[in-house]
């Protein structure tokens, strides 16, 4: 039996495959995974279910690079639902706060927001992107981490 691709793999094909640079692309929005009870917590949304648009496929689809998008269309539900780290966005950036994964040596982050998604409110993506400077995360305000398998805050 083959390996299910994934809603967000099966979204980008429908909708974002083969789309020009800046090319408008319909609507839709797919359920991604729900946050860990932990995880859901500390953000205090209303629910946990995730989601991601095609909007926000387009736009990564665009700016990385194909190996780094393919990753992140594989990984995304990982990132999301087992993130190592949780941070506080900084009020300049999209999104209100960032999930952050390491996997296969690299941190990558998943910003989501409370918001309103047509006519329903909503846990949506807003990026995702490979961390390329450890740095980079230092900028930003730890709310959570997984420490030696055990959650803290």
């Amino acid at each position: 039996m083959p390996k299910r691709r994934g809603v967000i793999f099966e979204l980008f094909e429908k909708r974002v495959k083969d789309t020009k640079e800046k090319e408008i692309v319909a609507l839709e929005c797919v359920y991604v995974c729900r946050l860990t009870y932990a995880v859901f917590k500390i953000l205090g949304f209303k629910d946990s279910k995730v989601h991601i648009n095609t909007k926000v496929l387009k736009h990564l689809y665009d700016k990385k690079p194909a190996e780094e998008f393919d990753f992140i269309v594989r990984y995304l539900h990982k990132i999301i639902k087992y993130p190592d780290c949780v941070y506080k966005n900084k009020t300049s950036k999209r999104g209100d706060y960032c999930l952050v994964k390491k996997i296969e040596d690299f941190n990558y982050l998943c910003s989501v927001e409370f918001a309103e998604d047509g006519e329903e409110i909503k846990i949506l993506v807003v990026t995702a992107f490979r961390v390329r400077d450890e740095a980079y995360l230092k900028k930003y305000e730890l709310l959570w981490s997984w420490k030696g398998g055990n959650p803290s805050s």
